[in-house]
């Protein structure tokens, strides 16, 4: 276990680098000037001050020394300095990356409770008036794009019901509108995804056997069934959990949510490298943790996996 380990946080580093050294190709290739956002449109065109913010914040350079200056900085914990507020990348996104942290977890929660709790049901009563109901929402809901279904529950609970507030907040209420956005799409795809593969680990031999044998059927739903349909969920579960964790720049943008996809959208207007290229890391970051803890996952819950 501890040499898997090692070598998939091996393999981190590596997918770390690889991340950040395209991203450092393709903002090298965009069009625009990021001197020119720094100082404004006159004072660009004097050469003194572009040259001296060139020295300042290392433009200068070629890009491969510009990449392993920023690599150098980043296994010591510094992202660089914004262009925009002058302060560190670190301090500015660290708030942001909290407010983001909340949304992706309320949003992971409901996926989890009621994307799994509906596809049990559905699986339990197949080819019921239940079961064909369940089908036809979420397929609705993942036909739907997400700045739609954001528009509406707007509209619907904050606009015309007033119930929730227009826009996010601190307080739970000024969550909640924001988390049901990201998450009904996903909970349509954990129901559909827990329906398939319970209903086919309802048909195995071993379930069989164990239903013939006496065991009552909460043991045999929870301790074989539902354990072994869950994953392919869990794997779903941490993808998509890592894409929250990432910044929902649809869902941020319209509930003016100060989190890391509010600020990655604005950064990229802005031709604001620093906090593109932290954001990113941060985000790869996230994957590659959450890929490890999911495959560890997969030996809690199935014995039979080797991760050797």
């Amino acid at each position: 276990m501890g040499r898997y380990v090692a070598r998939r946080l091996g393999q981190m580093v590596i997918v770390l680098i690889g991340a950040t050294m395209v991203l450092f190709a393709c903002l090298f290739v965009l069009p625009g000037d990021p001197v020119g956002s720094i100082a404004g449109s006159d004072k660009a065109r004097d050469p003194a001050v572009v040259a001296e913010l060139k020295a300042r914040y290392g433009l200068d350079k070629s890009l491969p020394e510009q990449y392993v200056n920023y690599v150098s900085k980043v296994a010591t914990g510094d992202l660089g300095e914004d262009f925009i507020q002058r302060r560190e990348v670190s301090e500015i996104l660290g708030p942001k990356l909290a407010n983001t942290a909340k949304l992706a977890l309320l949003a992971i929660a409901l996926v989890t409770v009621f994307g799994m709790g509906v596809g049990i049901i559905a699986a339990l009563y197949r080819y019921s008036i239940l079961d064909m109901a369940t089908t036809f929402f979420t397929t609705m809901a993942v036909g739907f794009p997400t700045f739609v279904i954001g528009m509406l529950l707007m509209k619907w609970f904050a606009v015309e019901l007033q119930w929730f507030p227009q826009l996010g907040g601190d307080k739970l209420e000024g969550m909640v509108l924001p988390a049901v956005t990201l998450a009904i799409t996903d909970i349509a795809f954990v129901a559909r995804l827990t329906r398939g593969t319970m209903l086919e680990v309802l048909r195995a031999d071993y379930v069989k056997t164990a239903v013939a044998k006496g065991l009552p059927r909460r043991r045999v739903l929870f301790k074989h069934v539902l354990r072994n349909s869950s994953i392919p969920v869990v794997t779903y579960l941490g993808i998509s959990f890592g894409a929250l964790l990432g910044g929902a720049l649809i869902t941020e943008a319209i509930f003016n949510w100060d989190g890391v996809g509010l600020a990655l959208v604005q950064a990229i207007q802005q031709q604001n490298n620093p906090i593109v290229i932290g954001v990113v890391t941060y985000s790869v970051a996230i994957f590659v943790v959450l890929s490890l803890i999911v495959d560890l996952l997969y030996a809690a819950l199935d014995p039979r996996i080797r991760l050797s």
